[in-house]
Protein backbone atom coordinates (compact mmCIF):
# COMPACT_ATOMS: atom_id res chain seq x y z
CA UNK A 1 0.00 0.00 0.00
CA UNK A 2 1.22 3.28 -1.06
CA UNK A 3 1.78 5.54 1.88
CA UNK A 4 0.43 9.61 1.91
CA UNK A 5 4.45 10.46 2.21
CA UNK A 6 5.66 8.23 -0.99
CA UNK A 7 2.56 10.38 -2.93
CA UNK A 8 3.26 13.13 -1.91
CA UNK A 9 7.37 12.47 -3.17
CA UNK A 10 5.96 11.37 -6.84
CA UNK A 11 4.18 14.53 -7.00
CA UNK A 12 6.75 16.68 -5.88
CA UNK A 13 9.27 14.63 -8.53
CA UNK A 14 6.77 15.07 -10.96
CA UNK A 15 6.44 18.73 -10.62
CA UNK A 16 10.22 19.50 -10.45
CA UNK A 17 10.34 17.41 -14.26
CA UNK A 18 7.58 18.91 -15.73
CA UNK A 19 9.15 22.43 -13.94
CA UNK A 20 12.59 21.26 -15.95
CA UNK A 21 11.05 20.67 -19.38
CA UNK A 22 8.93 23.78 -19.37
CA UNK A 23 12.74 25.55 -18.25
CA UNK A 24 14.26 23.84 -20.91
CA UNK A 25 11.52 24.43 -23.68
CA UNK A 26 11.52 28.46 -22.57
CA UNK A 27 15.52 28.89 -22.60
CA UNK A 28 15.69 26.93 -25.87
CA UNK A 29 12.65 30.08 -27.32
CA UNK A 30 14.78 32.69 -25.74
CA UNK A 31 17.87 31.20 -26.99
CA UNK A 32 16.15 31.12 -30.49
CA UNK A 33 14.97 34.97 -30.16
CA UNK A 34 18.09 36.81 -29.30
CA UNK A 35 20.28 34.77 -31.55
CA UNK A 36 22.66 36.12 -32.74
CA UNK A 37 24.41 37.74 -30.01
CA UNK A 38 27.76 37.71 -31.54
CA UNK A 39 29.61 37.45 -35.07
CA UNK A 40 28.70 35.00 -36.82
CA UNK A 41 31.17 32.91 -39.01
CA UNK A 42 30.98 30.95 -42.12
CA UNK A 43 33.75 28.29 -42.45
CA UNK A 44 34.72 27.98 -46.35
CA UNK A 45 37.46 25.23 -46.11
CA UNK A 46 38.91 26.19 -49.00
CA UNK A 47 41.01 29.07 -50.01
CA UNK A 48 39.23 32.20 -51.12
CA UNK A 49 38.84 32.55 -54.86
CA UNK A 50 36.74 29.08 -55.14
CA UNK A 51 32.89 28.36 -56.29
CA UNK A 52 31.75 27.39 -52.46
CA UNK A 53 34.15 30.86 -51.05
CA UNK A 54 31.96 32.94 -53.53
CA UNK A 55 28.47 31.40 -52.72
CA UNK A 56 29.35 31.39 -49.20
CA UNK A 57 30.48 35.15 -49.33
CA UNK A 58 27.20 36.51 -51.03
CA UNK A 59 25.24 34.56 -48.69
CA UNK A 60 27.17 35.64 -45.86
CA UNK A 61 27.62 39.37 -46.94
CA UNK A 62 23.82 39.57 -47.36
CA UNK A 63 22.32 37.97 -44.40
CA UNK A 64 25.05 40.78 -42.53
CA UNK A 65 23.35 43.44 -44.10
CA UNK A 66 19.71 41.86 -43.01
CA UNK A 67 20.73 41.37 -39.32
CA UNK A 68 22.40 44.90 -39.71
CA UNK A 69 25.48 42.03 -37.54
CA UNK A 70 28.57 40.91 -38.22
CA UNK A 71 28.41 37.50 -40.32
CA UNK A 72 31.83 37.14 -41.70
CA UNK A 73 33.51 33.92 -43.60
CA UNK A 74 36.24 32.34 -42.15
CA UNK A 75 38.83 30.15 -44.77
CA UNK A 76 40.03 27.01 -42.88
CA UNK A 77 41.19 25.18 -46.26
CA UNK A 78 43.39 21.55 -46.03
CA UNK A 79 42.99 18.10 -45.22
CA UNK A 80 40.52 17.33 -48.35
CA UNK A 81 38.17 20.31 -46.54
CA UNK A 82 38.34 17.78 -42.83
CA UNK A 83 39.99 20.45 -41.13
CA UNK A 84 37.14 22.90 -41.52
CA UNK A 85 34.33 21.13 -41.27
CA UNK A 86 35.42 19.17 -38.23
CA UNK A 87 36.29 22.74 -37.22
CA UNK A 88 32.24 23.34 -37.20
CA UNK A 89 31.16 19.52 -36.39
CA UNK A 90 33.08 20.26 -32.64
CA UNK A 91 31.46 23.80 -32.33
CA UNK A 92 29.07 24.83 -29.46
CA UNK A 93 25.96 24.56 -31.25
CA UNK A 94 24.36 27.93 -30.79
CA UNK A 95 24.64 29.32 -34.77
CA UNK A 96 27.63 31.56 -34.69
CA UNK A 97 29.80 28.74 -36.50
CA UNK A 98 28.40 27.34 -39.29
CA UNK A 99 30.24 25.18 -42.47
CA UNK A 100 29.57 26.28 -46.55
CA UNK A 101 29.74 22.33 -46.97
CA UNK A 102 29.80 20.48 -50.80
CA UNK A 103 30.57 17.49 -52.48
CA UNK A 104 33.71 16.91 -50.09
CA UNK A 105 31.46 16.14 -46.82
CA UNK A 106 29.39 13.45 -48.74
CA UNK A 107 32.64 12.33 -50.88
CA UNK A 108 34.54 12.02 -47.51
CA UNK A 109 32.34 9.67 -46.04
CA UNK A 110 33.77 6.94 -48.07
CA UNK A 111 36.93 7.92 -48.76
CA UNK A 112 38.60 8.59 -45.70
CA UNK A 113 39.07 4.80 -43.58
CA UNK A 114 39.19 7.58 -40.24
CA UNK A 115 37.00 10.21 -41.09
CA UNK A 116 36.70 12.90 -37.78
CA UNK A 117 33.00 13.41 -38.50
CA UNK A 118 30.23 12.22 -39.93
CA UNK A 119 28.28 14.27 -42.53
CA UNK A 120 24.71 12.88 -41.37
CA UNK A 121 25.37 12.44 -37.39
CA UNK A 122 27.32 15.58 -36.36
CA UNK A 123 25.88 18.48 -38.52
CA UNK A 124 22.24 19.88 -38.85
CA UNK A 125 21.33 20.66 -42.27
CA UNK A 126 20.16 24.20 -42.56
CA UNK A 127 19.61 24.36 -46.38
CA UNK A 128 21.16 23.31 -49.80
CA UNK A 129 22.24 26.72 -51.19
CA UNK A 130 22.90 26.41 -54.59
CA UNK A 131 24.31 23.64 -57.78
CA UNK A 132 26.94 24.49 -60.46
CA UNK A 133 28.31 22.15 -63.21
CA UNK A 134 31.74 22.02 -63.41
CA UNK A 135 33.22 23.33 -66.21
CA UNK A 136 36.51 21.97 -68.36
CA UNK A 137 39.00 23.92 -69.26
CA UNK A 138 42.46 24.06 -70.78
CA UNK A 139 45.38 26.20 -70.72
CA UNK A 140 45.93 27.72 -74.56
CA UNK A 141 48.72 25.95 -74.95
CA UNK A 142 47.26 22.39 -74.64
CA UNK A 143 46.03 22.00 -78.20
CA UNK A 144 42.67 20.86 -77.99
CA UNK A 145 39.98 22.71 -79.21
CA UNK A 146 36.90 19.72 -78.40
CA UNK A 147 36.96 16.96 -75.84
CA UNK A 148 37.05 14.61 -78.40
CA UNK A 149 40.58 16.12 -79.52
CA UNK A 150 41.25 16.52 -75.67
CA UNK A 151 40.89 12.54 -75.48
CA UNK A 152 42.99 12.09 -78.23
CA UNK A 153 45.71 14.06 -77.43
CA UNK A 154 45.78 12.12 -73.51
CA UNK A 155 45.77 8.65 -75.51
CA UNK A 156 48.84 9.91 -77.34
CA UNK A 157 50.60 11.50 -74.32
CA UNK A 158 49.99 8.92 -71.86
CA UNK A 159 50.94 10.13 -68.36
CA UNK A 160 52.17 13.35 -69.48
CA UNK A 161 48.42 15.77 -68.92
CA UNK A 162 48.07 16.89 -65.54
CA UNK A 163 44.36 18.33 -64.10
CA UNK A 164 43.74 20.24 -61.20
CA UNK A 165 41.75 20.04 -58.59
CA UNK A 166 40.58 22.26 -55.42
CA UNK A 167 41.49 18.69 -53.30
CA UNK A 168 41.17 15.70 -52.65
CA UNK A 169 37.63 14.16 -53.30
CA UNK A 170 36.42 17.81 -54.23
CA UNK A 171 33.89 17.55 -57.17
CA UNK A 172 36.42 18.61 -59.62
CA UNK A 173 38.36 16.15 -58.62
CA UNK A 174 35.29 14.06 -58.94
CA UNK A 175 34.79 15.00 -62.48
CA UNK A 176 38.28 13.84 -63.35
CA UNK A 177 38.10 10.99 -62.44
CA UNK A 178 34.90 10.20 -64.22
CA UNK A 179 36.24 11.75 -67.19
CA UNK A 180 39.37 9.50 -66.78
CA UNK A 181 37.32 6.35 -66.27
CA UNK A 182 34.75 7.24 -68.93
CA UNK A 183 36.90 8.11 -71.62
CA UNK A 184 40.04 5.59 -70.82
CA UNK A 185 42.58 8.15 -70.78
CA UNK A 186 45.99 8.60 -68.29
CA UNK A 187 45.59 12.07 -66.78
CA UNK A 188 47.13 13.16 -63.86
CA UNK A 189 45.56 14.09 -60.94
CA UNK A 190 47.22 17.53 -58.80
CA UNK A 191 44.88 18.33 -55.75
CA UNK A 192 45.52 21.83 -54.23
CA UNK A 193 43.52 23.48 -51.34
CA UNK A 194 40.80 25.31 -53.30
CA UNK A 195 40.02 26.34 -56.47
CA UNK A 196 41.32 29.56 -56.31
CA UNK A 197 45.21 28.31 -56.33
CA UNK A 198 44.27 25.71 -59.29
CA UNK A 199 42.85 28.54 -61.15
CA UNK A 200 46.14 30.42 -60.57
CA UNK A 201 48.23 27.36 -61.59
CA UNK A 202 46.52 26.57 -64.53
CA UNK A 203 46.66 30.22 -65.83
CA UNK A 204 50.39 30.35 -65.24
CA UNK A 205 50.36 26.93 -67.34
CA UNK A 206 51.65 24.71 -64.68
CA UNK A 207 48.63 21.79 -65.41
CA UNK A 208 46.72 21.51 -68.17
CA UNK A 209 43.23 21.09 -67.61
CA UNK A 210 41.00 21.81 -64.78
CA UNK A 211 37.11 20.83 -64.09
CA UNK A 212 36.19 24.33 -62.57
CA UNK A 213 33.34 25.60 -60.88
CA UNK A 214 31.73 28.02 -62.79
CA UNK A 215 32.76 31.40 -60.44
CA UNK A 216 36.09 30.39 -60.36
CA UNK A 217 36.48 29.53 -64.07
CA UNK A 218 33.74 31.72 -66.45
CA UNK A 219 35.42 35.03 -65.82
CA UNK A 220 38.80 33.87 -67.23
CA UNK A 221 36.93 31.84 -70.46
CA UNK A 222 35.17 35.00 -71.02
CA UNK A 223 38.61 37.21 -70.82
CA UNK A 224 40.33 34.60 -73.48
CA UNK A 225 42.43 34.03 -70.71
CA UNK A 226 41.46 30.03 -70.62
CA UNK A 227 39.69 28.43 -73.20
CA UNK A 228 36.27 25.96 -72.33
CA UNK A 229 35.39 22.80 -73.78
CA UNK A 230 33.04 21.50 -72.43
CA UNK A 231 30.40 21.67 -69.21
CA UNK A 232 29.82 18.61 -66.54
CA UNK A 233 26.19 18.52 -66.64
CA UNK A 234 23.48 17.40 -68.23
CA UNK A 235 22.33 20.47 -70.17
CA UNK A 236 24.35 23.61 -71.15
CA UNK A 237 24.76 26.29 -68.17
CA UNK A 238 23.19 29.80 -69.05
CA UNK A 239 26.85 31.25 -68.14
CA UNK A 240 28.70 30.11 -71.56
CA UNK A 241 25.72 28.63 -73.47
CA UNK A 242 28.19 28.04 -76.54
CA UNK A 243 29.79 25.96 -74.57
CA UNK A 244 29.11 21.63 -75.22
CA UNK A 245 27.85 19.50 -72.40
CA UNK A 246 30.74 16.47 -71.98
CA UNK A 247 27.66 14.17 -72.71
CA UNK A 248 27.04 15.49 -75.88
CA UNK A 249 30.83 15.62 -77.00
CA UNK A 250 31.14 12.01 -77.36
CA UNK A 251 31.25 11.09 -73.38
CA UNK A 252 27.29 9.89 -73.32
CA UNK A 253 25.86 9.81 -70.13
CA UNK A 254 28.52 11.43 -68.25
CA UNK A 255 27.11 14.21 -65.75
CA UNK A 256 28.84 15.24 -62.57
CA UNK A 257 27.77 18.62 -60.58
CA UNK A 258 28.86 20.36 -57.18
CA UNK A 259 26.42 21.83 -54.86
CA UNK A 260 26.65 24.20 -51.76
CA UNK A 261 24.80 23.78 -48.68
CA UNK A 262 24.62 25.49 -44.91
CA UNK A 263 25.19 23.21 -42.44
CA UNK A 264 25.28 23.72 -38.40
CA UNK A 265 26.73 21.24 -35.49
CA UNK A 266 24.26 18.76 -34.37
CA UNK A 267 22.39 19.87 -31.30
CA UNK A 268 22.08 23.49 -32.77
CA UNK A 269 18.16 24.38 -31.30
CA UNK A 270 15.85 24.11 -33.86
CA UNK A 271 14.24 27.34 -33.16
CA UNK A 272 17.92 28.94 -34.98
CA UNK A 273 17.90 26.42 -37.51
CA UNK A 274 14.30 28.02 -38.67
CA UNK A 275 15.59 31.29 -38.34
CA UNK A 276 18.80 30.72 -40.22
CA UNK A 277 16.71 28.40 -43.28
CA UNK A 278 14.10 31.40 -43.46
CA UNK A 279 16.72 34.11 -44.03
CA UNK A 280 18.94 32.14 -46.26
CA UNK A 281 16.26 30.93 -48.53
CA UNK A 282 14.88 34.64 -48.77
CA UNK A 283 17.72 35.93 -49.44
CA UNK A 284 18.85 33.61 -52.29
CA UNK A 285 15.33 34.31 -54.02
CA UNK A 286 16.26 38.03 -54.00
CA UNK A 287 16.07 38.98 -57.78
CA UNK A 288 19.56 40.49 -57.06
CA UNK A 289 21.38 37.49 -55.60
CA UNK A 290 19.93 35.07 -58.06
CA UNK A 291 21.33 37.22 -61.04
CA UNK A 292 24.50 37.44 -59.31
CA UNK A 293 24.84 33.86 -59.25
CA UNK A 294 23.29 32.55 -62.48
CA UNK A 295 25.80 35.14 -64.32
CA UNK A 296 28.50 32.74 -62.66
CA UNK A 297 26.53 29.91 -63.79
CA UNK A 298 25.20 28.70 -60.12
CA UNK A 299 21.57 27.93 -60.02
CA UNK A 300 20.00 28.66 -56.32
CA UNK A 301 18.00 25.44 -55.00
CA UNK A 302 16.97 27.07 -51.30
CA UNK A 303 15.55 24.13 -49.57
CA UNK A 304 14.54 22.95 -46.35
CA UNK A 305 16.29 21.38 -43.12
CA UNK A 306 14.58 18.52 -43.72
CA UNK A 307 15.07 18.41 -47.95
CA UNK A 308 19.00 19.32 -47.52
CA UNK A 309 19.11 16.25 -44.80
CA UNK A 310 17.77 13.57 -47.45
CA UNK A 311 19.66 14.87 -50.16
CA UNK A 312 22.74 14.72 -47.80
CA UNK A 313 22.36 10.46 -47.63
CA UNK A 314 21.65 10.04 -51.01
CA UNK A 315 24.83 11.98 -51.76
CA UNK A 316 26.29 9.61 -49.59
CA UNK A 317 25.55 6.83 -51.61
CA UNK A 318 26.33 7.67 -54.45
CA UNK A 319 29.82 9.05 -54.15
CA UNK A 320 30.54 5.88 -52.52
CA UNK A 321 29.36 4.20 -55.75
CA UNK A 322 31.98 6.23 -57.87
CA UNK A 323 35.12 6.31 -55.33
CA UNK A 324 34.59 2.13 -55.63
CA UNK A 325 34.03 2.02 -59.18
CA UNK A 326 36.75 4.71 -60.15
CA UNK A 327 39.10 3.51 -57.26
CA UNK A 328 39.93 6.62 -55.89
CA UNK A 329 42.16 6.51 -53.07
CA UNK A 330 43.57 8.86 -50.57
CA UNK A 331 47.25 9.32 -51.34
Amino acid sequence: MTSMSQVTERCVLAAAAASALTFVSVCGSVQGQAYPTRPVRFIVPYVPGGGVDFVGRTVAQKLSETWNHPVVVDNRPGGGTNIGSELVARSAPDGHTLLVGGVPNTVNMTLYKKLPYDVVRDFAPVSRLTTAPNILVVHPSVPAKSVKELIALAKSRRGELTYASAGIGSSNHLSGELFRVMAGVDIVHVPYKGGGAAVTDLLAGQVSMYFGTTPSSVPFVRSGRLRALAVTSAKRSPAVPDVPTIAESGLPGFEQSAWHGLLAPSGTPLTIISKLNAEVVRILRLPEITERLATQGVDVVASSPAEFAAFIKQDVAKYAKLVQTAGIRVD
